[in-house]
């Protein structure tokens, strides 16, 4: 494991976390998005993450993609609502917002640790630095 490894592993877990922030971000502004019952709902994104070079002491980790929820959505009775079939019926995306809310703080939380790695590793070489000074 080189010097500068934790900086990389650190700083690709932060990149992840960012993906993982934002599609939730993503999901908790569209939870109120009302669609017609002829078209799909808004869909819930979940970023998958893998391990990269694992047990090397070298990866970290990238993220492999999306994965997307139902488009199906749940059918909600707003006769009012100006994109209401003939039955009064419009359809919405089905997001737990408390679901949500807990991926969120754990998406936080990630980051902040990770960040907590990137400077206590910043903090280390600055020392080592300065013991070569003297």
């Amino acid at each position: 494991m080189s010097t500068f490894d934790v900086l990389r592993i650190s700083g690709s877990g932060l990149y992840a976390n960012r993906k993982w922030m934002d599609a939730v971000s993503d999901n908790l502004a569209n939870i109120n998005t009302a669609t017609s019952t002829d078209q799909a709902a808004f869909q819930e994104r979940m970023i998958v993450v893998q391990a990269a070079d694992y047990g090397s002491g070298q990866g970290g980790v990238q993220v492999a993609g999306a994965q997307f929820g139902s488009a199906e959505g749940r059918l909600v009775y707003e006769p009012e609502n100006a994109l209401a079939d003939a039955d009064g019926y419009v359809r919405y995306p089905d997001i737990d917002m408390g679901d949500q809310m807990t991926q969120l703080i754990q998406a936080q939380r990630s980051y902040q640790a990770n960040l907590s790695s990137i400077d206590r590793a910043t903090t280390a070489y600055r020392a080592a630095l300065q013991l070569g000074k003297g």
